[in-house]
Formats: structure tokens, C-alpha cells, sequence
């Protein structure tokens, strides 16, 4: 199953096309309504809400684009991407993507690590780092999300929705082939860990 997985993503990270480039500070403004709630830098301040600096542009666009088509349903998000052009998710990703992400403070949960770096062999959880990468900063050609520094209340309801099928737009459900072997505990200790972790 883990090779299964790694090849996976290594197919998509060599076949992905790259997204149309943005102009940051074009970004900058058209990003104004998005401040208010992932913060003026992309650094959210709300626990369930997605911190959007660093994040790699790739998974940046896919998201706005799948909020638009209704591939991904949030009905806040679904209407403040609405009326966006290509042009203006490009700028907007490319402000975001620019940002440094900050991580919570604490200690690393090492439970959390293990999980991440190892995966579980006996509940079949494969490693995430295979591909999110070592330090959880994403695959922005294959279009895997930077998890390094994300609230840890959106990592454990993202996994938590895609575990339920509330959440579906993810490559081959492959997210949800993933979180369905995860216990809430394994889920709130990667979480934890991947909050706190500053690459």
C-alpha cells in the first residue's frame, strides 16, 4: 500500500502542469476579503481557519478553483471566489505562497513525528512525508499542500472530513483512503505535531 501511495505521487509530481505565475503585489490587494479571516500575511489567527502563507500555489489554485465549480463545498468560501478571474487567483496565490508561514509555539509531538514520518505498518496508515516531504512543506508540481506550520483545529477537521467523505476533492480519494485508518487520536497528534513545526 505505501508503494502503491509513493509511486503515486511521484507520478503526479513529475506530470503536473504548473499554474499561470500571479503578481504578489497585485496579490496583496485582491487578497483584502481573504484577510479578514487567514490573516493580513496568510498567518490565520483562528484555530479552524487555513493559515494560506507558504502554501505551495499549485494546491492554493486547485482549492479557489474547486470553491468556485463546487468540488469543494463552504459556502463562505464558495462565495468569495465566486466573481475571481483566473487572473486574480494567480495574483492571490502568488501573495500568499510568498508569505512566510509561522508555526505554533510548543514542543513537538513526537507521536505526531512518528506518524508522519513512519506511517503506521499495523493500521495500514501510510507516511505522509512520502508526500507532503520530510519537513512538511508540500509538492507544489504534484499539487500536495504544505502542512509545516497549519493550525492544528483545520489539519484535524480536514482529516475528520475527508475520513466522513465530507470533504472529496482530493486526487484519487486518496486523502480519504488515508484518514479513513486513522484513529482521532492519531489524527489529533499529527496535527499537533505539524502546528508546531517551523520549516
Amino acid at each position: 500500500m505505501k508503494g502503491s501511495h509513493l509511486a503515486l505521487c511521484m507520478l503526479l509530481g513529475f506530470s503536473a502542469n504548473a499554474n499561470a505565475a500571479g503578481d504578489p503585489v497585485a496579490g496583496k490587494e485582491k487578497s483584502a476579503m481573504c484577510q479578514g479571516c487567514h490573516g493580513e500575511d496568510g498567518n490565520s489567527f483562528n484555530p479552524e481557519w487555513p493559515s494560506l502563507a507558504g502554501q505551495v500555489p499549485s494546491y492554493l489554485t486547485k482549492q479557489m478553483r474547486d470553491f468556485q465549480s463546487g468540488a469543494r463545498k463552504d459556502d463562505t468560501m464558495g462565495g468569495m471566489v465566486e466573481g475571481l478571474s483566473e487572473e486574480d487567483i494567480a495574483d492571490i496565490v502568488a501573495y500568499f505562497s510568498s508569505q512566510k508561514a509561522k508555526a505554533e509555539e510548543g514542543e513537538l509531538n513526537s507521536k505526531g513525528r512518528k506518524l508522519y514520518v513512519g506511517g503506521n505498518r499495523y493500521t495500514n496508515v501510510p507516511s505522509c512525508a512520502g508526500c507532503h516531504g520530510p519537513n512538511a512543506v508540500g509538492n507544489d508540481p504534484a499539487g500536495f499542500p504544505r502542512l509545516a506550520g497549519q493550525k492544528a483545529g483545520y489539519i484535524s477537521k480536514a482529516l475528520h472530513d475527508f475520513r466522513t467523505e465530507a470533504r472529496t476533492n482530493d486526487v484519487n480519494g486518496m486523502m480519504q483512503g488515508v484518514a479513513a485508518k486513522m484513529s482521532d487520536k492519531d489524527i489529533a497528534a499529527v496535527a499537533e505535531y505539524l502546528s508546531r513545526l517551523d520549516k
